[in-house]
């Protein structure tokens, strides 16, 4: 084995055979292979290649035409992958395999400037460069469905079948519906080291709300991404099909991805001020009023798919302004200050179909910005009697106009880099181009007899 790493070592006693990695690519989709266990010995010291196209097609395979970093003019080489040991888990639902996360570097270690983990980390160093731990939880709401990958495909795009009807938020009753798959998601998760603070159904059919358990942010995108994957997993085994996209009728609510975050110094919440009339101290005034004044400037990270705007619809739970309020689920930032341990801000506006990585990504350094620039929040707090935020600018309502202001932003270059930011820009102006080009049923059914 490369080192003495406790996860190494632990290894070495279970008599594996075989290991599992796995890498994000640019949409959150985790790719990865079974390594036998000779391989993954040299590829815990020096890392193990990996085809970089992961970083040069869609979720569907597709290669851009329109990249540099990658494409048909390099020839798809190998990029160095390097296995993450602090992240070794064992997967219950597949017989205990091992299973590790890796990410990019280049030839001389130095990080690969696209790869999702790397840039969440480059934000997380700057952050703790200015003293700061940053400490994160994820929820994130999604339906479930009776199909398979084969029904699915079948039905061509056809709606599929909730796997229960109507809309009953927090039910005890629909719990007992599918209960089996419901109690593996709380059981099996903790056993993969995703620790799950609550599940319930929320409102629509066949929906759910898992609240992963709070960590530090590095950690947390990491449970994150593997519970959406883990989630699909254990559902084979029920037959059911979770899905993670952000609308998929518009006749329901859409899916959130909400970011729950607070600043310590190792010990304290940084966030909580006892004697501030809002219990806020001025560090958090100040990240809140970055993530104000420039988080639409991230605006492909936390909405990174066409689908993603369907879910910005007026009075459907998704904030659809930069608003905040005290404890207002109305709020694009809600903030929840009470004791000094759950102090903190929470980013409502994201979807489901986020990549975690780099949507937490995103709102670290719009808050971090803030916090850089020692930002003033200038906007008074909208209120249930009062809503107020009448003048501020909803969001935009594709996905065109967000790449182009993340695009010109120089505040995500500067947190970012400019090879990240130009790389994920024209994968989200491809993605773009394909929905351009695509004619849908709702064309057909609006058009097709009668135009």
């Amino acid at each position: 084995m490369a080192s003495n790493h406790p996860a190494l070592e632990k290894l070495r006693k279970s008599g594996a055979a075989k290991v599992k990695v796995a890498v994000s690519d640019i949409d959150g989709i985790l790719r990865g292979k079974l390594l036998h266990i000779d391989k993954f010995d040299s590829a815990a010291g020096g890392g193990f290649g990996f085809c970089d196209v992961v970083f040069g097609w869609d979720a569907h395979d597709v290669t851009y035409d329109n990249t540099s970093v990658t494409g048909w003019q390099h020839g798809y080489p190998d990029a160095l992958a390097r296995v993450d040991l602090d992240t070794a888990r064992n997967v219950p639902w597949d017989g205990n395999v091992p299973f590790f996360l890796g990410e990019f570097i280049n030839a001389d270690g130095s990080p690969f400037p696209v790869c999702p983990r790397q840039t969440l980390k480059r934000v997380l160093a700057r952050a703790e460069k200015l003293g700061f731990q940053v400490m994160t939880g994820m929820e994130f709401e999604w339906f479930n469905f009776r199909e398979t990958p084969h029904t699915w495909a079948q039905k061509k795009g056809a709606p599929p079948e909730p796997i229960t009807p109507g809309m009953f938020g927090y039910s005890i009753l629909r719990m007992a519906d599918h209960r089996e798959f419901f109690n593996a998601l709380m059981d099996e998760m903790l056993a993969f080291n995703v620790p799950i603070e609550g599940l319930h159904t929320e409102t629509g059919p066949g929906v759910y709300e898992a609240a992963i358990g709070f960590s530090s942010a590095l950690e947390q995108a990491d449970r994150a991404i593997l519970f959406k994957t883990g989630a699909r997993e254990i559902g084979k085994r029920f037959g059911i099909m979770p899905s993670f996209i952000a609308k998929w009728s518009q006749h329901y609510p859409g899916c959130s991805g909400h970011i729950h975050q607070s600043l310590s110094d190792g010990k304290t919440n940084l966030f909580h001020d006892e004697g501030s009339p809002r219990r806020m101290s001025p560090l958090f005034e100040s990240y809140l009023a970055g993530q104000v004044a420039c988080m639409m400037e991230f605006g492909p990270m936390l909405w990174p798919t066409v689908n993603s705007y369907k879910r910005l619809v007026d009075g459907f739970w998704a904030p659809v302004k930069p608003t905040w309020g005290i404890d207002n689920r109305t709020a694009s930032f809600r903030v929840l200050a009470g004791s000094p341990k759950a102090t903190r801000l929470e980013t409502r506006c994201p979807g489901s179909d986020v990549n975690p990585y780099l949507a937490m990504a995103a709102v670290i350094a719009a808050g971090m910005h803030g916090v850089e620039k020692g930002l003033k929040l200038t906007t008074p707090p909208i209120t249930g009697t009062n809503q107020g935020g009448e003048d501020v600018p909803r969001a935009p309502r594709s996905l065109i106009e967000t790449t182009r202001i993340f695009r010109d932003s120089e505040i995500a270059r500067d947190w970012l880099g400019d090879t990240f930011v130009e790389h994920f820009a024209a994968t989200r102006e491809w993605e773009w181009r394909q929905w351009q080009d695509a004619v849908t049923d709702w064309e057909l059914r609006r058009y097709f007899e009668i135009i």
